[in-house]
């Protein structure tokens, strides 16, 4: 995987000339969890082809499997790894010695093991337990430019983990009543995180997943979710679709299984829509900040 030349510091050439620029900062990964605790959704799926999609893109994207169930490791063919998340965890290795690589050259994968399984019970009593995950990526940030975690389908430590790691989260949602009532009880552990572990963390933004337009209830879930929760719901839907659930089996995204299928169509389109979003996001802080200087130099004069 490409990364950026490091740039040194280069003095000046005399004294009547200002001086050099420093090193230039690499730019820092956007860290994305993918959470929802109801199982069935769509995340894994999500956060597996939503990063192919990325790295197709040729951006730079690490995904991180934080779900004991392994599946968005073995979706790219990652089985019994030696080393892994769990592994980084508990401090036992760096990140960067559990990361694997892939057939897409821009995408890296933390893959899962069976030792995850028991994490949630081992960090109970370690010092700031939810913490580690931020910890662990804090030396690879700069390596990548986007950063995908796959949750648990639950609110518990490994998932508070990576909503303390993330910079946002972005929840893939079924088409279904009950979806509903998840996703109130989901904001609701978002704010909670915000308030008292990470006062930076985002609403992303909702992706509708499974969706049968054909489907009465699905029409009327997607209505409520649009009406309520407006532009943070993304444009881009992901249908039922075949080729998405036999991917997996391949050990591939489906990008690799089959690039013309329309749930490899849907997820380019949501890497595309969630590109243009994070570029437009960038123009606006730039923008205030620029603002703001002007604003300063304008008291001062």
């Amino acid at each position: 995987m490409p990364e950026a030349e490091q740039a040194g510091p280069r003095p000046a050439e005399s004294n009547d000339r200002a001086p050099a620029p420093g090193p230039a900062r690499k730019p820092s990964a956007r860290v994305l969890a993918l959470a929802n605790q109801k199982g069935g959704v769509g995340k894994t799926t999500t956060a597996v082809n939503l990063a192919a999609s990325l790295a197709a893109s040729e951006r730079a994207t690490l995904l991180v499997d934080l779900d004991p169930q392994g599946n968005a490791s073995s979706a790219f063919s990652i089985h019994d790894p030696e080393v892994h998340v769990y592994d980084a965890l508990v401090g036992e290795c760096v990140m960067k010695d559990a990361v694997h690589t892939t057939e897409l050259p821009y995408l890296q994968v933390v893959p899962s093991g069976p030792d995850l399984v028991g994490a949630e019970i081992e960090l109970v009593s370690s010092d700031a337990r939810e913490r580690r995950l931020e910890r662990a990526l804090a030396d690879l940030r700069e390596s990548y430019e986007f950063v995908l975690i796959d949750c648990p389908p639950s609110l518990g430590l490994l998932t508070l983990n990576a909503l303390t790691a993330a910079d946002a989260v972005l929840i893939p949602l079924q088409c279904e009543y009950y979806a509903l009532e998840g996703l109130a009880r989901l904001t609701d552990t978002i704010a909670r995180v915000r308030a008292v572990l990470n006062p930076e963390l985002e609403l992303e933004g909702i992706v509708l997943t499974l969706l049968d337009r054909r489907n009465n209830l699905a029409r009327q879930v997607e209505r409520e979710v649009r009406d309520h929760f407006g532009t943070r719901v993304y444009d881009s839907t992901i249908p039922r679709n075949v080729r998405l659930s036999e991917a997996p089996s391949h050990g591939k995204p489906v990008l690799l299984y089959d690039i013309r299928s329309r749930g490899a169509t849907a997820y380019l389109k949501l890497a595309e829509e969630l590109l243009r979003r994070h570029a437009a996001a960038e123009d606006t802080s730039e923008a205030r900040g620029d603002a703001g200087l002007a604003g300063g130099s304008d008291g001062a004069s």
